[in-house]
């Protein structure tokens, strides 16, 4: 058979029956793919992003991480950190950030593998090729999961939706800035970066 005429469903999507630790062994053994769960065990693995997308999580990644430095509130993540969410889900935003107070309560083991919490603050960029719905669903989970402020940026139709606990999702069109608000104090992005 040609592989060339094989039509695999994008995203390729799973069901295995695997514990922490294989899952855990998995994403280990095959760095070259980024994998996910959710929280009935569907394994997702997503492809690698083109080049605008990476060089845009590249720029909220650097601005996050220069934030972070010189506040030294937390811990910031890039798009390879995994996260066992509560519900169970294995997820990997692609920028995140966790309070100090919350990494440094984990062990040392459990900062080793995938961390076992939700990120205080968690960004999804939405690259031309992913599906609007799959990650309105992915914000919604991490904000059911404790995220306390979540933004899901679409650099195609220069929008961001807004994410924040026990509110209506804030959609904001064009936008210039973004605040971190009270969970990241002053962080301040400039999506002109992102635009």
């Amino acid at each position: 058979m040609d592989i060339r005429t094989i039509n695999l469903p994008i995203p390729l999507e799973l069901t295995l029956d695997l514990t922490e630790d294989q899952f855990y062994e998995l994403c280990q053994k095959n760095q070259d793919l980024k994998f996910e769960r959710n929280r009935s065990g569907v394994l997702k693995i997503m492809s690698p992003t083109g080049g605008e997308t990476s060089h845009r999580n590249f720029n909220i990644a650097v601005e996050l991480g220069i934030w972070n430095k010189q506040t030294k509130l937390g811990i910031a993540f890039d798009s390879s950190g995994g996260f066992k969410l509560p519900n169970g889900a294995d997820r990997s935003p692609d920028v995140s950030w966790i309070r100090s107070d919350r990494w440094f309560s984990l062990t040392p083991q459990q900062r080793e593998k995938f961390v076992p919490l939700c990120p205080d603050f968690v960004v999804e960029l939405r690259p031309s090729s992913d599906s609007l719905k799959s990650l309105q669903d992915k914000m919604n989970e991490y904000r059911e999961n404790g995220a306390k402020l979540g933004w899901l940026i679409d650099p195609k139709h220069k929008r961001v939706e807004i994410y924040r606990p026990q509110q209506e999702v804030e959609i904001l069109e064009n936008p210039t800035t973004l605040s971190g608000e009270d969970i990241l104090p002053g962080f301040l992005l400039d999506l002109t970066l992102i635009w």
